[in-house]
């Protein structure tokens, strides 16, 4: 990662670094408040749905589910982020990129990479939310041994960081694979997902970014759940983890 560093502040200048920014900053706070906001409607979906099921199960269907529509959101910001920082004659951010490549391509360059960023992303969202809330029941449980409702604000929060840093981490790890094929596909490196597995290779599909996918996904994981159980915290909510919370919420918010 130093070494990949050195060369691009080397060969691009200190700007590289920066390059994309735009799109990761709107495609991304789109993403999130579509794939939180449809969490927890489809978690209370199945959770009276499903009764008496495994609770991981709720968690992974709500997830993936809010995954799906959360991705088409993202898709369009995430071509023309992609292009911007491997192509640096595309363009200079998000103003230029969008009219630039519905030019070229028209709509379908928005959404050419998908089906891998489904194949990425819904892996990630169903470990990451199903390990956030498996978390947070375990810090509780075994950590502070205390219930939610016993604990302060300030200590529901810290739960939330730790389960969240957690979640983003282990979820990078099962993404990783795909996060190469999706970056592959938009830079035209490969025309379909079997040719970019090929050029890429089976062992670094694996490892190919991942400490720097860790270094990033982790605290950007950890801030979006800071801020959405922030926000929830401000409305008079609980906090995030586990079914019995958005039960709670749903006598919160019918009284």
């Amino acid at each position: 990662m130093a070494s990949g560093l050195s060369v691009l502040w080397r060969e691009q200048g200190p700007s590289s670094l920066w390059r994309g920014w735009s799109g990761k900053l709107f495609g991304y706070g789109i993403q999130g408040g579509c794939k939180f906001g449809l969490y927890e409607y489809f978690k209370k979906l199945y959770s009276d749905l499903l009764v008496d099921q495994n609770r991981s199960l709720i968690f992974f269907l709500s997830s993936a589910s809010a995954q799906v529509f959360a991705d088409m959101a993202l898709s369009p910001f995430e071509a023309v982020k992609v292009r911007v920082q491997t192509q640096p004659s595309f363009a200079k951010g998000l103003v230029e990129g969008i009219p630039k490549l519905y030019r070229t391509e028209g709509l379908s360059g928005f959404y050419r990479g998908i089906l891998p960023l489904w194949g990425r992303n819904l892996p990630f969202s169903m470990v990451m939310f199903s390990t956030f809330e498996h978390s947070v029941d375990l810090i509780y449980q075994q950590v502070l041994k205390r219930r939610k409702e016993e604990c302060s604000r300030a200590q529901q929060l810290g739960v939330t960081c730790l389960a969240g840093y957690a979640a983003g981490a282990i979820g990078t790890v099962i993404s990783n694979p795909a996060d190469n094929i999706v970056a592959s596909l938009y830079n035209r490196k490969a025309e379909n997902v079997l040719q970019a597995v090929k050029d890429i290779g089976f062992v670094n599909m694996f490892r190919r970014s991942l400490p720097v996918r860790i270094m990033i996904v982790g605290p950007v994981i950890t801030l979006q759940w800071f801020l959405y159980d922030t926000i929830k915290i401000l409305s008079g909510l609980p906090t995030s983890g586990g079914i019995r919370s958005s039960l709670e919420e749903e006598a919160i918010l019918s009284s």
